[in-house]
């Protein structure tokens, strides 16, 4: 029988803190908990005060923890896409055991030995791009577990990032006393949940990571990240003016532009969409005055994207998907055709992480499974024995009729009869 294995994810994201808790169950995905915890300690994509990061982070696994009832003891880690650069190794493998059949152990020794590559002082490996396998002259993306062959050929793209914010990023996880089970770049983590990857065999795809302080660009073809840059405004920008003007929370500014009915100006009315009583004044704001302020913003944004991506697009057949927290703005779907290609806003429909702030976190898991055929580590987030205890609580409280919804509903209308 599978076993259920538990995977945590943390993103260090603009200035909050998000971790992702899921189940993965006979190839099914099961979402069990998300936490977002407000962290001032990030700017830029830098960590600025790492003991602000170290306690958001330890609110945050404390939190899951307690509504999991099991101790978070590993995470996967987001690393952001800073100075994003490829390797691609050709391996050489021969199979000297005289079996002539591929086991996994050569793959282990091909892999590890292409993640051996330095590229340089400034930068360190993060996460395998994408991985292929020439045996008898044929390629193939599938593990060729047991096929007939004396040597192969591993093909192994390799993405390396920015090593200081590697290291800074790591350390904060250390210091909230957890293990990190592995690293990945946070674009293509994003690329695994979105199919960005797998969408990219057939046309190039620009994977547009919306922030609330950047936007990370990532140009994705042939199944592979080929290179990623940022535009430093992200989403605060387009309410900044708003915010401003009237002593707004980032956070209300934030729900203000998920209220954003029209991406046509003349099309919102003056009905007041927030009103707020400070000490020295009172807070009206229309959805007309919202619209004018924020949506020339959102279309500069656009316009900037479009220019950054111009030679990209040109070459033809390209798309845009944009995801990331910004996505959540409901009004870029009205403004998708200001782009100079196709562009999608992508939703997630994970239940229980229908946010698009989560899409990263997610997209660690799938891509830890994939490395994970070759890795074979048996690691989980979650602590084994308190893992366990709680699942035989569950099956023990279902076999004994103690829980259940169906139970429950019957036990009040029974009640309700007499």
């Amino acid at each position: 029988m599978s076993k259920k294995r538990v995977y945590a994810s943390i993103e260090i994201a603009d200035q909050e803190i998000r971790l992702v808790v899921l189940e993965i169950f006979e190839s099914r995905y099961n979402v069990l908990r998300v936490e977002s915890v407000a962290c001032s300690g990030v700017q830029n994509q830098t960590i600025v005060n790492e003991a602000n990061v170290v306690s958001a982070i330890r609110t945050a696994v404390t939190n899951a923890q307690a509504a999991l009832g099991y101790r978070i003891e590993r995470v996967l880690l987001a690393i952001p896409s800073v100075n994003v650069m490829r390797s691609n190794q050709k391996v050489h493998v021969q199979i000297e055991d005289g079996t002539k059949s591929i086991r996994l152990f050569h793959i282990q020794q091909g892999y590890n030995k292409a993640i051996q590559k330095k590229l340089g002082d400034d930068v360190e490996f993060v996460n395998a791009n994408r991985i292929s396998y020439i045996v008898n002259g044929q390629e193939t993306k599938k593990i060729p577990l047991s096929q007939t062959c004396e040597e192969f050929t591993m093909d192994i793209d390799l993405l390396y990032a920015n090593k200081e914010m590697i290291y800074a990023y790591a350390r904060c996880i250390e210091q909230a006393n957890l293990e990190i089970l592995d690293l990945c770049l946070d674009s293509y983590a994003i690329a695994q949940e979105t199919a960005v990857l797998v969408q990219s065999n057939d046309r190039p795809i620009i994977q547009l990571d919306l922030e609330k302080d950047h936007c990370t660009m990532g140009f994705f073809t042939n199944g592979r990240l080929i290179s990623c840059a940022n535009l430093e405004n992200g989403y605060n920008s387009f309410i900044e003016d708003i915010t401003k003007k009237y002593r707004l929370s980032d956070e209300v500014g934030y729900r203000l532009l998920q209220n954003i009915f029209s991406g046509n100006e003349d099309e919102n009315s003056d009905v007041i969409v927030y009103i707020e009583q400070k000490e020295d004044m009172r807070v009206e704001i229309t959805a007309k005055e919202l619209a004018n302020v924020c949506l020339p913003k959102i279309r500069q944004w656009i316009a900037n994207v479009n220019e950054a991506c111009t030679p990209i697009v040109r070459q033809g057949n390209a798309k845009y998907v944009i995801t990331g927290k910004g996505s959540n703005i409901s009004v870029l779907k009205d403004m998708d055709k200001a782009f100079n290609a196709e562009a999608l806003i992508y939703e997630e429909q994970s239940i229980g992480a229908r946010d698009g702030s989560y899409v990263c976190g997610l997209g660690m898991a799938y891509a830890w499974q994939d490395i994970n055929r070759i890795r074979h580590s048996d690691k989980i987030s979650a602590n084994n024995n308190e893992l366990e205890a709680s699942i035989d609580s569950i099956n023990q409280q279902s076999k004994n009729g103690e829980g259940g919804f169906t139970k429950k509903l019957k036990s009040v209308i029974l009640s309700e009869n007499d």
